[in-house]
């Protein structure tokens, strides 16, 4: 089976562009989810429920006749989670791209530096554990409750109207990033947190040699709790591969180990622990939520977490998922489904 191996979905934003052209793509996911969090005499959710997706993304390009391509994508989407549909989407903010040789510059809904990364997700395809990546606890960049806190590009919603530059030449990519936004509340919980304009700025410096890969990415925020720093590195066998990633997390520390073997020509399992730190109490005094074990109040996500996956190829773009997950937290999900693709 060919592994995907991919910093995130929306890495294929580095390809290069074609004379003038106009792409439909996207995917279709479907399949039950086990979440023991749940409980319909609780929260009105059942533990089993239906969990899908359905994506159309529409890319354009052209190039002009000194070779400067400019391009944009904008996506359409539709999901169902916890047995709650989502509202019908319009079309998420679009990303305008320029690229010249191994130079691209994106501004809108940007990818982010630290969202290119690679080695932080899962070498699946929903880039995380099951049908539908089962929260990404396994991303070292999620920590105490503090998830996804750094500029990605939004399927569902405008994203952070930002800018951004790219370029790779052999086996080295860099890449910055950044964005304000307007009228952010700035550290919430500390000082009199009045809206005013908050920036992120975000670095990503990669490296392949051969079947080894490194990266390492920073980022300084005005948000509370944001500055992170991530290193990675992984080996590709062939037919298995292997990682490890670090973060930290503004104070808080996170590092995974990541392992996938590939099981005859269609099938591949995929295993992973991370381990999370506890966040400082000077920090929860300042407003910081708490991970730590044992303190009443918090939210118990210091500690282990582990998952397995696995994918059966059925050919013609479709593949059967499915995963276990166990977070630091004690919560355990189960998720088994379809992926296709088009």
């Amino acid at each position: 089976m060919k592994k995907v191996l991919f910093a995130t979905t929306a890495l294929i934003a580095t390809a290069s562009v074609a004379a003038a052209d106009v792409r439909i793509s996207g995917y279709g996911r479907f399949g039950l989810d086990y979440n023991d969090a749940n409980d319909s005499n609780v929260n009105g959710i059942s533990k089993t429920t239906i969990t899908s997706r359905l994506r159309l993304q529409f890319d354009m390009s052209a190039e002009s006749d000194s070779g400067v391509g400019f391009d944009a994508r904008f996506r359409i989407q539709a999901e169902s989670r916890d047995n709650v549909v989502g509202a019908t989407r319009q079309a998420n903010g679009a990303r305008f791209g320029v690229t010249y040789e191994g130079f691209r510059l994106n501004v809108g809904n940007i990818i982010g530096a630290i969202e290119n990364t690679p080695g932080t997700y899962l070498e699946t395809r929903t880039a995380g554990t099951g049908i539908d990546g089962a929260g990404f606890v396994s991303h070292v960049g999620n920590v105490n409750n503090e998830y996804f806190n750094w500029d990605a590009y939004s399927s569902g919603g405008g994203g952070v109207n930002g800018v951004e530059a790219l370029y790779s030449a052999g086996g080295f990519t860099g890449h910055i990033s950044y964005s304000k936004r307007n009228n952010s509340t700035v550290n919430p919980g500390v000082g009199n947190g009045a809206p005013n304009a908050a920036a992120r700025s975000a670095i990503m410096l990669a490296y392949n040699f051969g079947d080894f890969n490194v990266a390492a990415s920073y980022q300084d925020s005005d948000f509370a709790w944001e500055k992170k720093a991530i290193i990675t590195g992984s080996y590709d066998g062939g037919n298995w591969g292997v990682r490890l990633a670090y973060a930290d997390n503004d104070g808080i520390g996170k590092v995974g180990l990541y392992g996938n073997y590939d099981i005859g020509a269609a099938s591949n399992i995929l295993v992973w622990v991370t381990n999370e730190d506890a966040v400082s109490a000077a920090d929860v005094a300042n407003g910081r939520g708490d991970n730590r074990d044992g303190v009443a109040g918090s939210n118990n996500g210091e500690g282990t977490s582990y998952g397995i996956h696995y994918s059966y190829d059925l050919g013609g773009g479709a593949s059967f998922e499915t995963g276990y997950r166990r977070a630091s937290n004690d919560n355990d999900t189960f998720q088994a489904g379809v992926y296709f693709s088009f």
